[in-house]
């Protein structure tokens, strides 16, 4: 019995060792459950107490755009001439240094003239001939005069005298044309410039022989002020063009359209060129038009051959937007974000009419008073909120001058505060 009653004691006191074992862990858990949960709540506070995330809009309102269409131009020279000789011979001598200006008349070649005063001198020579033969026939004749009035000599003798003096007219005068021939070729012989222009490379050098009627290019000359630009549109474009033009949406300085000259690197020229005809025949194969337009040189920047954008005035957009490019997605349908009257981020769909700079004018899809989201769209959807706080955005090119412009400003601020402190310096060591 006695050790009946140990075992039952035992028992016990296992039991009461579990029962308490358990009531900790229970303990345990709820107290981690109860952790967790004031955990989450915080959390859930925190999110909930969060700001809307900041974003940078435009206000939007609608203004007139003038719209332009750029069209690729090929410059061409005014005029260009080839400098070829006209007689045969060596080159002595080049008279124009490559590059340079050269005026109509300006000597550039000479060739070796020797033959050419030779034979000008001969046709001197045969026209003092033929002259003195016409002396000859003139005073024969004259003599011949009364005789054959006085049946001294025959008629026959007479009639010889009158063709004599007649030929030796003839043949004065083939003398006469024969040293305006030979002066012709002298003076050919001394190539000059057609016309006034740039000069460039020479394709020959001294020593050269050139042959009569040789088709050799020497050098080409371009008259640059003003410069051609020859622009191809489409034919319907053209169509559309001359209807604006003679509606009267259209108009030009001194009847002429207006056209500006943009380089490969964005760069603007600075001076306004005028539209002169469109070619009145289509091209077959591509629909498009040729059109020309002439441009000031006067500094002689544009040069011939050299490919450009060509700027051309249309009618003006009513009610337009310009809004900057990174606020706009281009797609099959363009969107932009907004932020609408419960302050939350919406897609909006537009029309986008053409670039502008670094904007794009929008034509349909805004409304005055639109705030458009150019900056900070991605933070805003990675936060999962709608609400957003607007904020006017201020493009990077006035941000950065706005900094430089206040950085002079606070220095001069802080010089003023060394100023005042060093000044006072004195002050306080007297006290």
């Amino acid at each position: 019995m006695i050790f009946d009653a140990s075992k039952v004691m035992r028992i016990a006191a296992i039991a009461a060792a579990t029962a308490l074992a358990l009531s900790a862990c229970n303990k345990g858990s709820d107290a981690a459950q109860g952790a967790k949960d004031g955990k989450g709540q915080q959390q859930a506070a925190a999110k909930k107490e969060m700001p809307p995330p900041v974003v940078g809009v435009v206000t939007v309102h609608p203004e007139t755009v003038a719209l332009t269409t750029e069209l690729p131009g090929r410059l061409e020279s005014l005029r260009t001439a080839d400098v070829r000789a006209q007689v045969g011979g060596i080159i002595q001598k080049r008279l124009f240094q490559e590059g340079s200006y050269v005026r109509a008349g300006q000597p550039l070649y000479q060739i070796d003239s020797s033959t050419y005063e030779a034979n000008l001198e001969s046709s001197r020579a045969q026209l003092a001939s033929a002259q003195a033969t016409l002396a000859k026939a003139n005073a024969d004749l004259a003599r011949y005069k009364p005789l054959v009035a006085a049946d001294a000599i025959s008629k026959q003798d007479y009639d010889a005298a009158v063709t004599a003096k007649r030929s030796a007219e003839a043949s004065v005068k083939a003398a006469q044309a024969a040293i305006k021939s030979a002066g012709i070729n002298l003076n050919r012989a001394r190539i000059t410039a057609p016309i006034s222009g740039f000069i460039g490379q020479s394709k020959v050098s001294e020593g050269t022989l050139l042959n009569a009627g040789d088709t050799t290019v020497l050098a080409t000359i371009r008259q640059t002020n003003p410069m051609y630009v020859n622009i191809t549109q489409s034919a319907t474009e053209v169509m559309k063009l001359r209807q604006q033009v003679a509606e009267g949406k259209l108009s030009g300085v001194d009847g002429a359209i207006e056209v500006g000259i943009k380089f490969d690197n964005g760069e603007v020229y600075p001076h306004k060129g005028r539209l002169l005809f469109s070619d009145p025949s289509v091209n077959e194969t591509t629909g498009q038009i040729t059109l020309r337009a002439s441009v000031p040189n006067d500094k002689n920047i544009l040069m011939s051959g050299l490919y450009v954008r060509v700027l051309m005035e249309q009618v003006a957009a009513d009610n337009a937007f310009v809004v900057p490019q990174q606020a706009v997605t281009r797609g099959t349908k363009d969107t932009v974000m907004i932020v609408n009257a419960k302050g939350e981020m919406e897609p909006r769909e537009v029309t986008v009419a053409q670039q502008q700079g670094t904007n794009w004018i929008i034509t349909a899809g805004l409304k005055d008073g639109d705030k458009v989201i150019v900056d900070g769209t991605s933070i805003a959807a990675m936060s999962g909120g709608k609400k957003v706080t607007p904020k006017e955005w201020t493009p990077p090119e006035k941000a950065a001058a706005s900094a430089a412009g206040a950085a002079p400003k606070a220095a001069s601020e802080a010089k003023k505060d060394v100023q005042t402190t060093s000044e006072a310096k004195p002050a306080s060591a007297a006290k």
